[in-house]
């Protein structure tokens, strides 16, 4: 069944490798360049983390899912853990300075730009091992979303910050 076999996701997975990769390098080049204002705004750098932390799951996740002969148990733990750890970044990130001291619609808001591609991925883990739920198109799902965050906090980062 094509949920659960990735073989038949290799030209997806070739193709979200390089996405999240260039994406990965337009970010870096956003915080370098904006590093300065980034710092005097006490929630960017948090979004900037966050951001970083989710592309780098897509490219993680896209090259454990490029590993030749393995088997959907092993990729689906792998996937599992990288959405746990994306995920968990997610959590601390956003609660992990004084929360309190910001606006709760900016904290929830954050929360819910970096959350569910994690959660997203640890489900499609979670279906892949079991062999049942919707296996790789959670992945699917979780990786689009990845790109508009990324490309919306790159946005930010990058241009309006300067406004």
């Amino acid at each position: 069944m094509v949920a659960y076999d990735p073989a038949q996701w290799h030209a997806f997975f070739t193709g979200t490798i390089g996405a999240a990769a260039a994406l990965t390098g337009l970010l870096f080049v956003a915080i370098s360049i904006n590093l300065d204002q980034i710092l005097k705004f006490p929630q960017l750098p948090g979004r900037a983390a966050g951001t970083l932390g989710v592309l780098l799951a897509s490219l993680v996740v896209s090259g454990f899912a490029l590993v030749p002969g393995q088997g959907d148990h092993a990729l689906g733990i792998e996937i599992l853990a990288s959405g746990l750890a994306v995920a968990t970044q997610s959590l601390w990130i956003t609660f992990r300075r004084g929360s309190v001291d910001e606006p709760w619609p900016l904290v929830v808001a954050h929360l819910m730009t970096l959350l569910p591609p994690g959660l997203g991925y640890a489900i499609g883990g979670v279906s892949l091992v079991a062999g049942a739920g919707g296996g790789l198109y959670w992945v699917l799902a979780a990786t689009l979303l990845v790109f508009v965050v990324s490309s919306v906090n790159a946005w930010v980062l990058l241009v309006e910050i300067k406004r």
